[in-house]
């Protein structure tokens, strides 16, 4: 048999740690009759059965006390996972967790580290998130297959990534928006889509590595101030569940999302693992969602321990799996609520019937990635190591990072000439630890290069004082700042926050600069000559306030970097110096940066008035999609016009006035003149990051508006395109704004005469 060779062959080449558990398999098993049946002859691994007939061969053969074992083994603490193997059918363990943000997270060994979500989605490209996610996947495959043979199943080690993180960005003091592609529903949409795409790869028949949309649902904060997320109850409107916090979601599952995770919170008093509404009646009858949705880590527990919605795992496990939640992540607990299971049925709290149909996708996912069939037919199966960390990799490292990078100010002083002698200063310089985020690769200190190492190699001499112990700047050293810049032609003020400050579990009081690093900027400003240029590099997720800066003259250019990872030195002075093609800032803000602390709704409301520019009043310090350039660009003759049966469609012309090559993000926007008091107000509906060469050649830029784009959702009905105004602006930025780009804003309206009815999902 094809299978028994594969087996055999995997035990003579493997090392001994996978060969000997094996070999310790019998490959001949009873089956329920007690007739003597060799596992490659069951249909489940016969690979020219269409994959639900395996699948529901597979599952039908499982007692119920293997279902629940599979079902309650979703993490990888002691008692939490892997999945155990079965071995009367010849089925291996399986480890479900894989964190894949940017890079093969927290696995065994070293790994690309690309920059954090925050930064790529701030480059506004669906192709550098693709390609990011290819990496990653690429990655993550080959060093789980290395631990598969190794018998490593711990954390960590699996194929079913918990990625992407794409929650709405709805307030900035929320610890985790770093790992989310900020605030816009769209933006998230199509990060997702092309993140998931570029995940699971092209294959026909198999999938690279499984994608996983989180936290599924009304997610965003707080982490622990005021309260902690684990209890915490999400209020939200129907009208801002269905138009912000849903619409990403929905995009993953069409993009063939093969998980979701459930949050940690309730959503209007209901638990997000044990809410049917969500798991079953939205995702899966709206949606038609296939897969299977996994819980976050302790979040079943906390449905007893900590929202005390229910007093027992009996009835816990009953209310999860009947809402929709296939796999169980515990905590490190000695006893997971879901090995409550079998017991629920005795109760007849769940039917056995439900319970083979949530495990069903579970196994699915694992045929897709090829654990039923033999190696050589799977292309992924002959990735490893050596496919980590390649050159390829690393240099795409360095062109996200760059990609990620927003330029906020500049009078003129970027990029960067002839420098003599630099002085860098403050906390986030040399600091390599922060300059990451959460669920980052492990990166080898070769691979790294900080601020200070990029700077070093614009001048000829570097002055150094990082003026702070750490990012949080408890303690400042006033005169070793003040000693580093005498003497310097240019100064690199280089603050920000890092994991320390910022963090899943760690929200932000306030977003004010941490410490004492506003004084220290204050120290460099009042100790600097008129003539010599002051540069302030930010390192940070979330906005920080920094109104004085951008208002002072002596601050020359203020950009923002983000969690640029391993890359951020090399990415950096490529980005000052514009030395290499695509070195031009062009990134764009993903989220509304305030200039007050008022603009700010308390974090525990859920209501989007006045959150994210489509419902933003008054005018913020930087808007969202905003950014500087090297160059100056010119749109013109905006035009609209539509195929019969089609999305609307139209084109735009830009041209580059300066003399660089430079890119540009393109956004297109609309606004409905008649629109119910909930409906943004304003909202993104395409985007693109096109090269523009410079000279007097104008460049053709297409562009598609969806039709659910111009939908509003109406509770009674669904989402509906109602008659009235619309009216479309095309640019490099939002219109209407008094922090702007130098660019100018086209806008046409078209009238709609009919309702178009969209569907309720």
């Amino acid at each position: 048999m094809l299978l028994r060779m594969k087996i055999l062959l995997f035990i003579l080449f493997s090392n001994s740690a996978w060969s000997e558990e094996t070999a310790s398999r019998e490959r001949t098993y009873s089956d329920p009759q007690g007739q003597s049946v060799d596992a490659a002859d069951y249909p489940f691994n016969n690979v020219s059965l269409p994959w639900e007939d395996r699948v529901h061969d597979l599952v039908n053969r499982l007692t119920l006390e293997e279902i629940q074992d599979q079902m309650a083994k979703g993490g990888g603490g002691k008692n939490s996972g892997p999945a155990n193997p079965i071995e009367r059918l010849g089925i291996g363990r399986y480890q479900w967790v894989a964190e894949c943000l940017r890079g093969d997270g927290y696995a065994p060994g070293n790994a690309t580290a690309f920059p954090q979500s925050i930064g790529l989605a701030a480059a506004f490209s669906p192709e550098l998130i693709f390609r990011v996610a290819e990496a990653a996947a690429v990655e993550v495959r080959g060093k789980h297959n290395d631990l598969v043979k190794q018998g490593d199943f711990d954390m960590h080690t699996g194929a079913s990534c918990f990625s992407p993180v794409i929650n709405i960005m709805r307030d900035s003091r929320w610890g985790r928006n770093q790992e989310t592609y900020g605030e816009d529903p769209y933006l998230s949409g199509v990060y997702a889509t092309n993140f998931i795409q570029g995940l699971q790869g092209n294959d026909t028949r198999y999938v690279r590595a499984s994608g996983g949309c989180k936290h599924f649902d009304v997610h965003g904060g707080p982490e622990n101030i005021p309260v902690s997320r684990f209890s915490f109850n999400a209020e939200v409107s129907e009208e801002d569940w269905r138009m912000t916090f849903l619409p990403a979601f929905r995009k993953c599952v069409e993009a063939g999302s093969y998980s979701l995770m459930c949050s940690y919170n309730r959503i209007n008093g209901v638990p997000a693992c044990a809410n049917e509404k969500l798991l079953t009646d939205i995702t899966r009858k709206e949606w038609g969602f296939k897969g299977y949705v996994i819980s976050d880590e302790g979040a079943i527990e906390n449905i007893i321990s900590q929202h005390k919605y229910l007093n027992n795992s009996v009835d816990t496990v009953a209310a999860c799996v009947n809402a929709g939640c296939n796999l169980e992540l515990s905590g490190y607990n000695a006893d997971p609520v879901y090995l409550s299971l079998v017991e629920a049925i005795h109760q007849n709290k769940v039917s056995e019937a439900t319970v083979r149909e949530r495990v069903s996708p579970l196994f699915y996912t694992r045929m897709r990635l090829g654990e039923f069939d033999p190696p050589e037919m799977n292309p992924y199966s002959k990735l490893s190591s050596a496919d980590v960390e390649t050159p390829e990799h690393k240099a795409l490292a360095v062109e996200a990072a760059m990609k990620s990078f927003v330029l906020l100010k500049n009078n003129g002083v970027l990029p960067l000439r002839n420098v003599g002698t630099i002085a860098v200063v403050g906390p986030m310089a040399n600091n390599a630890s922060q300059l990451f985020g959460d669920y980052a690769p492990n990166t080898p200190a070769e691979d790294i290069s900080t601020p200070l190492d990029g700077l070093s190699g614009i001048a000829n001499k570097t002055q150094f004082a990082p003026g702070c112990d750490d990012t949080n700047c408890r303690s400042y050293n006033s005169s070793a700042v003040k000693a580093a810049i005498s003497g310097s032609d240019i100064n690199f003020v280089v603050l920000g926050t890092g994991q320390a400050v910022e963090a899943e579990g760690h929200d932000r009081p306030d977003i004010e600069l941490p410490g004492q690093q506003k004084t220290l900027l204050m120290d460099v400003i009042k100790n600097t000559a008129e003539n010599i240029p002051i540069v302030l590099l930010l390192f940070n997720a979330g906005p920080v306030n920094i109104s004085f800066a951008d208002q002072d003259p002596r601050v020359s250019a203020i950009l923002e970097c983000f969690f640029p990872a391993q890359a951020t030195g090399e990415a950096l002075r490529h980005v000052l110096l514009n030395d290499v093609k695509g070195a031009v800032p062009a990134g764009r803000l993903p989220y509304t940066w305030p200039l007050l602390a008022s603009q700010m709704p308390p974090i525990v409301n859920y209501s989007m008035q006045g959150r994210t520019y489509r419902y933003f009043e008054g005018d913020p310090l930087y808007p969202f999609g905003y950014g500087l350039s090297y160059t100056a660009f010119v749109y013109e003759e905006l035009v609209l016009y539509e195929t019969p049966g089609q999305p609307l469609k139209g084109y735009v012309f830009i041209q580059n006035n300066g003399t660089m090559e430079a890119e540009e993000v393109v956004q297109i926007y609309v606004s409905r003149r008649q629109r119910p008091a909930y409906a943004p107000k304003l909202q993104l509906v395409w985007f693109s990051r096109v090269t523009v060469p410079p000279g007097t050649n104008w460049v053709r830029v297409d562009f598609v508006i969806d039709a659910m784009s111009l939908a509003v959702w109406y509770q009674q009905d669904g989402w509906l395109i109602k008659p009235g105004i619309i009216d479309v602006f095309a640019g490099g930025q939002q219109p209407f704004q008094a922090k702007a780009v130098p660019s100018n804003i086209l806008n046409v309206s078209f009238s709609l005469t009919e309702s178009t009815y969209l569907g309720k999902y």
